[in-house]
This record gives structure tokens, C-alpha cells and sequence, in this order.
């Protein structure tokens, strides 16, 4: 795809203008408020260290002229103005909303954007530390952030209900997973082979569990406060009893380094990815799980967990590895890595066809070979981002593809190395991007057949038609860029974080 040249985008961009102007319109997709900078294609950008002066920014880029100012002003670019959050690393995308979620890493800051308005909205919580992963629901009414180093999960509840700040410990957590609706969220700890979750408690149940440990349930890790709580930390148990409180319980459910969870599209399953050997276990596979009993919303639980046999039966094995997935309808696309007999790591992408009902069960096509990369030695994978763009693409990106199994045996797979993979979903055809760095963030540009991504602390730009490079001559920023999001996307699913 050629760079559209910058004259015939002004002229391009007045003719827009006047014919908006003409009738009368402030509005564009969805019908969406036509924000500040006129721009109606923006990509947001998180910067890291963008001056001596800030350690962190969020700039806008034109992704329809690829531009990071105006088309008829050099001097003229935009930002979301009120930010002022430390090496921002995540951006959680929610474009139906017309809002976006920022943490900044060094600050422990998390902060809401107001896409139409282009400002910050101020703190979406306040946590008492830095966290290692973190979530709020659509409706912005709960946080979830799991603080690796303080081990505990801040919960953020803003409803009249229960409203407060609760602090659940449990050792090791390390990340949070949220389904698209945000009534469900699971945790996962380094080092473990269980799964927990939070729930929010009814007034009986704060009554009936006032006295501590001894009068909670069976399964409870945690509930806060002790006195009075308004939230408890349950382990996923099987249902072999019932306690006197009338929760099922028995023993704990057993995965196999669980790292992550992604969700069907209405958010009633969840798919474990057990990370394995990538992440101190086993095997790499894939758990199939009903969320019904793990609702965290008041009252909306049904039905009880599985036992473990039953949860064996729902497991597929993943033989290239499973630390990342993206659920698109009846396919779960599962990414990892896979340890070759040289000792390196080698990334695979698994293509699973889910289950159209209750009597089919999840199946697994060969793996196919893509970007490399190393197990972070944290409990998490390499595979940093995956997203569906235009031309039937699913653009994968991975951490540190330098030290794989390409870069160490360039006899067997030649010289391409990057960390970028486009795969194209009906053909199965992979492409390997240029080596930039770390893909840390990729953002889908649907309809103008484009992504943005952050790789190697910059943004680049490539089309999804061939992979081809398009110039990024005028988005280059100061400071490191590192993640990316479209905020004029359609769906809150163009988002590479859930």
C-alpha cells in the first residue's frame, strides 16, 4: 500500500470538511461526537518517558493520513490533554463507550480517557501499589488488579452496593481476566495449578460470614473486611460437598500452570489457557469452563463447577504451547511456545474449532510455526498481543523473538526473526514482520486496511493486504511508544488486552 501524498490528503480533508460543515453534522460513526482534533480514524498512543520533564503520554495519530499533527499544520499535533501517568504500558480499549483505561507501570496510575472529549477523566481507582495486571468492567463501576508484589486483588466496587475498596490476599497472583460483559473475572498466581475468583457478597451472606475465617465457606481464601465483608475470594473447587452455608465444595479444581483465560463471544465460557511447560508445567492445553457459578454480580450465580473428571474431559492439549488466545465466534486462535531439543523456544500458533453444542467437543489443527520468543520467568508467556484485522489477518506479536530458536539456527529457518507474525486466517499463510523489538502493542485499523503496532519502543505501520511496510515517517514519537489502540474502532473487541 503506497503513502497517500499529504497535498491531495489536505485537499481530501477540506472537501470532508465543508461537506460536514454544509450539513449541518458534528458527528460521525455510530454517531459518535466528532472529537476536538477533527480527526475520525485516531490511534492512541502510549509514550513512555516523552520529555525530561514527563515521564508519560498519551499522543494521537491520524491513521487515515498516517500523521502524528495536522495535515495542514506541522506544528499542530494532538495528545490527550489533563495525563500525567508514569510509564503508561497498557491501554484497555472500550471504543462502544467511547472511553479508554490507561495504567501507567511506575506510578501505579489508572487512568480514564474520554475519547470524545480527548482528556483525561481523572483516576478510574486509586490502588494501593503497583499491579501486574489490571481490568475495569464496561460500565466503569468495578476495577480488578492483581498486585504481584503486595499479593493481593484490589477490588474497586463503585456501585451503592458494597461500595468500597477491598484488598483480597492470595500469594503469587499475578493476572486478572475479565469476560467481555464484566461479570466474571478469574485469577491466576505464578507457580499454581488453581484457579480463583472473586464474589461479591449479599447482605445475608456479610451477616453469615461476620465472624472470620471459621464461619466463611469451605472454599473462601478470603473474604474482606473480616468483620462485616462485602467480598470473598473463592478457589475453584469441585462439588463434592456442601457446607452449612449451603456453597458446594470440595477439592481444589487441578489445571496445569493456568496463565490466562479468554471468553466465547457472550462471555458464558471461559477457555483456561494452562500455559505448561512455557510457564513450569507440564503440558500446554486448553479448559473449557462454564462461568455460571463464578459470577461475581450479586444473586446471578447458577449451577455448580465441575468435577475434576469432568474438567479433564473438557481439556484439549496444545501441543505449541498456549500462554495467549483470541476467540473469534466458533475458533479460538491459541498462540505459544514450544521448547525445541536445542533448548530454544519456538512459537506456535494453534488454530482450535470450539464446540457448536453440548455433545461436540473442542479440536485442535496441527500447529503452525511463528514468531519466536523466551517464557517471561514470571509465570507469563511470550505471546504479548493478538488482534483481527482487515483481509482476514490475525497479527500476532511476541517478546523477545531475539533469543528464539530462528535467530539461534539460521541455517534451518533462514534470516526472519521479528516478533511481528501476520497469519492469514482462510489460507493458513504466514508472514514474519522485520525485526523492530518487542511487539508490545498492535492496534487494528479496520476498514483502511491497516495496523499500528508498537514495536521496539516505536510505532510502525503495515497493511493487512500483503504485510507490506507503509512509512511511518510522520508517527515516529519521542520517547518509547508501547502500547496502541484504535479508539474509532466499532467494537470493544478491536482490543489486543482482554
Amino acid at each position: 500500500m503506497k503513502n497517500r501524498s499529504l497535498c491531495i490528503s489536505a485537499v481530501a480533508a477540506l472537501v470532508a470538511a465543508a461537506a460536514l460543515a454544509g450539513c449541518g453534522s458534528t458527528t460521525y460513526y455510530a454517531g459518535r461526537t466528532l472529537p476536538p482534533s477533527g480527526i475520525a480514524n485516531r490511534v492512541l498512543v502510549a509514550i513512555q518517558n516523552p520529555s525530561a520533564a514527563s515521564t508519560g503520554a498519551l499522543e494521537i495519530m491520524d491513521a487515515y493520513y498516517d500523521t502524528r499533527y495536522a495535515y495542514n499544520n506541522i506544528n499542530k499535533t494532538f495528545a490527550i490533554s489533563g495525563y500525567s501517568g508514569g510509564l503508561p504500558i497498557s491501554i484497555q480499549n472500550m471504543p462502544e463507550e467511547q472511553v479508554g483505561a490507561v495504567y501507567g507501570s511506575s506510578d501505579g496510575s489508572y487512568m480514564l480517557i474520554n475519547y470524545a472529549k480527548e482528556t483525561s477523566s481523572g483516576a478510574a481507582a486509586t490502588l494501593p501499589g503497583l499491579s501486574s495486571s489490571v481490568f475495569i468492567s464496561r460500565n466503569q463501576e468495578y476495577v480488578f488488579a492483581a498486585s504481584q508484589q503486595s499479593h493481593v486483588l484490589t477490588v474497586v466496587d463503585k456501585t451503592t452496593t458494597n461500595a468500597g475498596t477491598y484488598s483480597l490476599s492470595l500469594p503469587a497472583l499475578y493476572r486478572v481476566s475479565m469476560n467481555p460483559g464484566g461479570s466474571v473475572v478469574l485469577l491466576f498466581a505464578q507457580g499454581s495449578n488453581y484457579v480463583y475468583y472473586p464474589r461479591k457478597l449479599t447482605s445475608q451472606e456479610t451477616v453469615r460470614y461476620n465472624s472470620g475465617p471459621t464461619s466463611w465457606p469451605k472454599a473462601a481464601v478470603d473474604c474482606e473486611p473480616q468483620t462485616g465483608p462485602g467480598w470473598c475470594l473463592f478457589q475453584a473447587q469441585s462439588p463434592d460437598n456442601t457446607d452449612s452455608t449451603g456453597n458446594h465444595y470440595g477439592a481444589p479444581l487441578v489445571f496445569d500452570a493456568p496463565t490466562k483465560a479468554v471468553f466465547s463471544a457472550d462471555g458464558g465460557t471461559a477457555y483456561v489457557l494452562n500455559c505448561g511447560l512455557e510457564c513450569g508445567g507440564k503440558k500446554a492445553s486448553v479448559t473449557s469452563l462454564s462461568v455460571a457459578p463464578m459470577i461475581y454480580l450479586i444473586s446471578q450465580q447458577s449451577g455448580t463447577l465441575p468435577t475434576q473428571s469432568t474438567l479433564d474431559k473438557n481439556t484439549l492439549i496444545i501441543p505449541g504451547g498456549a500462554s495467549n488466545a483470541l476467540v473469534d465466534s466458533s475458533t479460538m486462535y491459541v498462540a505459544g511456545l514450544k521448547q525445541m531439543p536445542d533448548s530454544f523456544w519456538a512459537g506456535e500458533l494453534t488454530v482450535v474449532t470450539l464446540p457448536t453444542d453440548s455433545t461436540t467437543a473442542m479440536t485442535a489443527a496441527s500447529p503452525i510455526p511463528i514468531s519466536d520468543g523466551m517464557p517471561s520467568g514470571n509465570g507469563g508467556g511470550a505471546t504479548s498481543r493478538m488482534i483481527l484485522a482487515d483481509n482476514n489477518t490475525l497479527w500476532i506479536g511476541m517478546m523477545r523473538c531475539d533469543q528464539g530458536e530462528r535467530i539461534n539456527n539460521p541455517s534451518t529457518y533462514g534470516t526472519a526473526y521479528g516478533c511481528l507474525t501476520m497469519f492469514n486466517t482462510s489460507t493458513n499463510a504466514v508472514t514474519l514482520m522485520p525485526f523492530n523489538g518487542d511487539a508490545t502493542g498492535i492496534a487494528a485499523v479496520t476498514g483502511l486496511h491497516k495496523i499500528y503496532t508498537a514495536e521496539g519502543g516505536q510505532v510502525y505501520i503495515y497493511s493487512t493486504v500483503d504485510g507490506s511496510a507503509i512509512s511511518n515517517q510522520y508517527v515516529t514519537v519521542t520517547g518509547t511508544a508501547y502500547d496502541v489502540a484504535y479508539m474509532d474502532a466499532d467494537t470493544d473487541t478491536n482490543n489486543t488486552v482482554y
